[in-house]
C-alpha cells in the first residue's frame, strides 16, 4: 500500500499520522488551498484525501488531482466539501458518523446543566474566595422537569432525547417527517412551533447551504425569556445577529454553544455576556473517540484502495 499516494488535509493527531503514514505514501498540508501548490507531478498520483477542517474543498481542488477517487472526511459533518461536485467527477466522500453521537451528546445536556445551574459561576465563587466572603451562591435554576425541543432528530439529536427523558424531561423535536419515537414524544412540523412549546431548545442538525440560518429570528423570538438554546451542531445553523441580540436584550434566558460562525475567531459581543456558556467546538474531543473517528477514516480509505465498498459512503 505504501505506493498509494494520501493527501491528509489538516492537523492530525500523531497516532493518526503515523498510520497513515505506514499504510501510504503520505503527502501532508495544513488546508484545502495548500493542495494546490504541491508538485503536479505528485497531485497527478494521489487518488485520496483524508481530511480534516473546515476549510471549503472544492471543484478547483479536484480538478488538481485528475486520479482523485475518495475525499475521506474525518468527523460526521461534511460540509465544507463539495458533494455535488465530487459526484459529477465520480469521487467518493466518506466520513464518519456515529462513534462520536455519545460524546456530542453528552456535551449537549453539560451545557444545559452547566447553563441551568451556573456550574462554572460556582467554580469561580469557590476559587476567587466569594464563598467564605460573600456566603452562598446566588440561586440558580431548576434543570429537569421542563420541556425540551430537538431540532434534527438524526443519530446525534435522538442521543440527546434519549439523555433529556431520564431527567424527566417532556419531549419535543422537529424534523423533516415525523421520526419512530416514543409516543410520549410531540413531533412538529416547524421550528416555530416547536420553539413556542418548550423552555430548551437544542440544536442538532447537519451543516450546510440548506440548514443555514434555520434557527431563524422567529425561532428564537418563539423561544421566548425563559428559554435555553444549546448548539452542537454548526455556527451557520442558526441567526447569529438575532441570537446575539436575544441574549444581550433578555429575549432569551440564555445559551449552551460549541459552535460559531467564523470559528475560532468568534463574534467578540459573546465574550461580554454572563448568560452563555461557551466552548471551542470541542463536542467530540475525547481522547477514545477522537481515536474511533481516525480509525474510521482509515478504515474507508483502505476499503477504497482493496476497491470494496466504503463503510460510511455519503454519495
Amino acid at each position: 500500500m505504501a505506493g498509494n499516494h494520501l493527501i491528509a488535509i489538516g492537523s492530525y493527531f500523531e497516532w493518526d499520522r503515523e498510520a497513515m503514514a505506514s499504510g501510504y505514501t503520505l503527502h501532508e498540508v495544513p488546508n484545502a488551498d495548500a493542495v494546490l501548490d504541491l508538485p503536479a507531478d505528485v497531485r497527478a498520483e494521489v487518488r485520496a484525501i483524508a481530511f480534516k477542517g473546515h476549510t471549503p474543498f472544492g471543484e478547483r481542488h479536484m480538478e488538481s488531482l485528475p486520479a482523485l477517487g475518495l475525499i475521506a472526511n474525518y468527523g460526521v459533518g461534511f460540509d465544507a466539501i463539495d458533494v455535488a461536485a465530487a459526484s459529477e467527477r465520480n469521487i467518493q466522500v466518506s466520513n464518519t458518523p456515529d462513534v462520536l453521537n455519545d460524546d456530542v451528546a453528552d456535551l449537549a445536556v453539560a451545557l444545559l446543566l452547566a447553563q441551568s445551574r451556573k456550574l462554572i459561576e460556582g467554580s469561580t465563587w469557590v476559587r476567587s474566595g466569594d464563598w467564605p466572603k460573600k456566603g452562598e451562591l446566588p440561586l440558580n435554576r431548576k434543570a429537569s422537569g421542563r420541556r425540551a425541543g430537538i431540532v434534527g432528530l438524526g443519530r446525534i439529536g435522538r442521543e440527546i432525547a434519549d439523555r433529556l427523558a431520564a431527567f424527566k424531561m417532556e419531549i419535543h423535536y422537529h424534523s423533516r417527517s415525523p421520526k419512530d419515537t416514543p409516543r410520549s414524544w410531540t413531533f412538529h412540523a416547524d421550528p416555530v412551533s416547536l420553539a413556542r412549546d418548550v423552555d430548551y431548545l437544542f440544536v442538532a442538525l447537519v451543516g450546510g447551504k440548506e440548514t443555514a440560518g434555520y434557527v431563524s429570528r422567529q425561532v428564537i423570538e418563539a423561544l421566548g425569556p425563559d428559554g435555553i438554546l444549546i448548539n452542537i451542531s454548526r455556527g451557520s445553523t442558526i441567526d447569529e445577529a438575532a441570537l446575539l441580540e436575544a441574549l444581550e436584550n433578555g429575549g432569551i434566558r440564555g445559551a449552551g454553544l460549541d459552535v460559531f460562525n467564523n470559528e475560532p475567531n468568534i463574534d467578540p459581543r459573546f465574550l461580554e455576556l454572563d448568560n452563555v456558556v461557551l466552548q471551542p467546538h470541542q463536542g467530540s474531543g475525547t481522547i477514545e473517540t477522537r481515536k474511533a473517528m481516525g480509525q474510521l477514516q482509515r478504515d474507508n480509505l483502505a476499503a477504497f484502495f482493496a476497491g470494496e465498498k466504503l463503510l460510511t459512503p455519503v454519495n
